[in-house]
């Protein structure tokens, strides 16, 4: 339990069952959403354009009330309220409130589809829940947002072994406590703001999940000296003049916030676990962003680093700007913003920022795995499953040297194709590329060996045995094609294309 007061002027979660029951009975749910509002409109409400979503639910059912109530927050005659949710009840908690004849909710209210087709919901400050937070800057400093694609995108990336514990830092609505409440035996969450604890509290207890150890406070201090088996964390990472954006900004310069949290994070690491966040950095002039983000990587942590876009500056500043809503204000008082944002990075010879993905694992390791790449492409989430096997791979290269490598037997990766590329007709290809059809959906360029190499692996033969083989076909120097092979054969393996077969 939190050792926070209830926050004011929030929902009671004590009688939340009531209703939970009312929404699931109304089908207020992810699927329940699309049948009624059809693709596009739900599509548009991600994006946080209504209209279509209005349109859709100009019927009088239980379900148009709950969408209008919760999600597009119009006011609804009492009437019609009480035909959807257990009104009495509703209003002496504080979900929804009287607004003269009609009734309006205090709070967002989203379904929510859990991993294995939970209904779950995600309570959030009005206005927040769907799509971006465009003028939530004039809500105050303590808003709390809902759901959103960089909530999503944490959620699809996380390892989901079962854990003793795992901390969400910085939890916000709620929804990475929720998520970890189905594999952690224990889950803490930290909030500097008392109302994110609070939404937090309702997110689970509407969407019928177990209870999270709440605590109050910045970055680690609430959680003293408590070791966890993960942590993830998707924190107010935007880089703004004054930190500015209170809702978006951890109130730290530049990408110290991010930094923060990813360098104390191998204390606060059992061995073996994983931390994940969400962040943004700097680039800086004269410095490879690369060697920044290696940097904050804690001794005895394997880290793998995704830059997932680059913005420069400007585009930086202007898609911020725009998320709070700024581009509606005054046009001088918008170039005045802007213009101190560009102040703000000059002094700090930023030219661009970069947003991805940080992982770390516990290995303990004194030769640490830093892997930092750009990856710009599309991936399939949820991508947990391929966290893991990256490091695991990063694990087995550490501990195997080349001999051991051509003693090893590898299969080919499940949904690996080869693609040949060359003009038509030509009796050979120019080159041959492998590609994988799930996770990262990397691809990679092979010669003739590597691509023979490839097709052989079925784990019946050990990597030598199969080089010596091509080497025969091809008629070269089997000694000379084992002493140039295994830095490409660890490349297979690194990047997933090749998995090792266990004794």
């Amino acid at each position: 339990m939190s050792t926070t007061s209830p926050a004011s002027g929030l929902p009671s979660p004590d009688r939340s069952p009531r209703l939970r029951e009312a929404l699931l009975a109304a089908s207020f749910t992810a699927d329940g959403l699309l049948d009624l509002l059809g693709a596009p409109a739900y599509a548009a409400l991600a994006r946080s354009e209504t209209v279509p979503a209005l349109r859709a639910t100009r019927g009088d059912g239980v379900l148009d009330t709950l969408v209008q109530l919760f999600l597009l927050q119009r006011p609804v005659a009492s009437q019609r309220a009480g035909a959807a949710l257990p009104l009495d009840q509703c209003l002496a908690d504080g979900w929804v409130v009287h607004d003269g004849d009609d009734v309006r909710a205090t709070v967002d209210v989203r379904p929510y589809g859990g991993p294995e087709g939970q209904d779950w919901f995600i309570v959030s400050d009005l206005g927040c829940a769907v799509g971006g937070a465009a003028g939530a800057s004039g809500q105050g400093g303590g808003v709390v947002l809902g759901v959103g694609g960089a909530s999503t995108t944490l959620a699809g990336i996380t390892v989901r072994t079962p854990v003793s514990s795992a901390l969400d830092l910085g939890t916000g609505s709620g929804i990475q406590a929720l998520h970890a409440t189905q594999h952690a035996t224990r889950v803490t969450a930290t909030d500097l703001n008392p109302r994110a604890l609070h939404f937090a509290r309702l997110t689970l207890a509407l969407s019928a999940a177990p209870e999270a150890d709440l605590r109050e406070g910045s970055l680690y201090e609430p959680v003293h000296k408590d070791t966890f088996d993960l942590i993830v964390s998707n924190p107010p990472f935007v880089i703004s003049p004054g930190a500015r954006l209170t809702y978006r900004d951890g109130g730290m310069g530049g990408d110290d916030l991010c930094r923060s949290l990813v360098q104390q994070a191998g204390d606060r690491l059992n061995d073996g676990g994983y931390a994940q966040f969400l962040a943004n950095w700097q680039h800086v002039e004269g410095e490879e962003w690369q060697e920044r983000l290696r940097s904050w990587v804690p001794r005895g942590c394997d880290a793998w680093i995704v830059q997932r876009e680059v913005q420069d500056v400007t585009q930086y500043a202007e898609l911020w700007l725009r998320d709070s809503g700024d581009h509606r204000s005054d046009p001088a008082q918008y170039a005045a913003r802007y213009d101190a944002w560009l102040d703000e990075f000059e002094a700090r010879k930023t030219k661009a920022v970069g947003f991805g993905w940080i992982t770390l694992r516990k290995s303990g390791s004194e030769r640490p795995s830093i892997v930092a790449e750009e990856w710009p492409h599309p991936v399939e989430q949820p991508l947990g499953v391929g966290v893991q096997a990256h490091f695991a791979r990063q694990e087995y290269l550490r501990t195997h040297d080349d001999a051991a490598l051509l003693a090893g037997h590898f299969t080919l990766a499940p949904e690996v194709v080869q693609e040949q590329v060359g003009l038509p007709g030509a009796e050979d290809p120019e080159h041959v590329v492998l590609r994988q059809n799930r996770g990262m959906r990397r691809a990679t360029k092979v010669d003739t060996v590597g691509a023979g190499f490839a097709g052989a692996c079925d784990g019946s033969l050990s990597a030598g045995r199969i080089l010596d083989a091509i080497a025969q076909l091809l008629g070269e120097d089997p000694v000379v094609l084992r002493d140039r092979t295994p830095q490409a054969l660890r490349l297979l393996i690194e990047e997933g294309f090749l998995e090792p077969v266990r004794p």
